[in-house]
């Protein structure tokens, strides 16, 4: 539990805290603000993962320990104490950068981010990192599903959250990275739709190799 919670507080704290870093010293130019913020999410991703996924499996976000749970993979017992102190984390790490850059603690965006194409954004983030996680070798995880979510932050229209806690989280900053509190719910349905779409590819990607193999 202390893993999840330090991990995703970790986490958002890296996407806030960058993003208030970028924007800053971006002087308005967006683009180079994201660039910024990817790489800093990217790596930062990254080490979490291999950090803390010995320890908790590194999930730091609802949709992938749901999954796991499906899988069987996570004890159903596990499911809720893993969501909460997910959600925990992500508003103490939004604390936490609020803190580090003489901002106030608490706040609430004001950063509106709706609409379908934003919710397909969403859909599409979450089915390709459930797929990345389901399908990448044990030893390459990591990488891989860091590598993805980078490259999500452009390819997506909503920059690619993909997680619920981390939609949650954000909702608490009103900086770059924030997402108005109205908007949150639209988020988290896309998410945990796109969560059980990526399943269900991953699904049927194992049904072919096994048709293969019997041939």
């Amino acid at each position: 539990m202390f893993a999840e919670c330090l991990g995703t507080a970790l986490l958002l704290c890296i996407v806030i805290g960058s993003g208030v870093m970028a924007e800053s010293l971006a002087a308005g130019n967006h683009g180079v603000a994201l660039i910024a913020n990817t790489a800093a999410s990217f790596w930062g991703l990254y080490v979490l993962i291999v950090l803390l996924g010995p320890v908790s499996g590194a999930h730091f976000n609802p949709v992938v320990s749901l999954i796991m749970t499906l899988r069987g993979t996570l004890e159903r017992s596990l499911l809720l104490p893993y969501i909460v102190v997910q959600l925990t984390g992500a508003v103490l790490g939004a604390c936490l950068a609020h803190l580090m850059f003489d901002l106030d603690v608490i706040q609430f965006s004001t950063k509106e981010r709706s609409g379908v194409g934003i919710w397909t954004g969403e859909l599409v983030a979450t089915a390709g990192l459930i797929l990345v996680i389901l399908r990448s070798p044990p030893e390459r995880v990591a990488g891989m599903v860091a590598a993805f979510i980078g490259t999500a932050y452009w390819f997506t229209s909503s920059t690619s959250f993909a997680n619920p806690a981390a939609a949650f989280g954000r909702m608490f900053s009103n900086t770059f990275a924030g997402i108005a509190p109205a908007d949150v719910p639209g988020f988290i349905g896309a998410q945990v739709f796109g969560g059980f779409l990526g399943w269900g590819i991953h699904c049927l990607l194992s049904r072919g190799q096994s048709d293969l193999r019997g041939q």
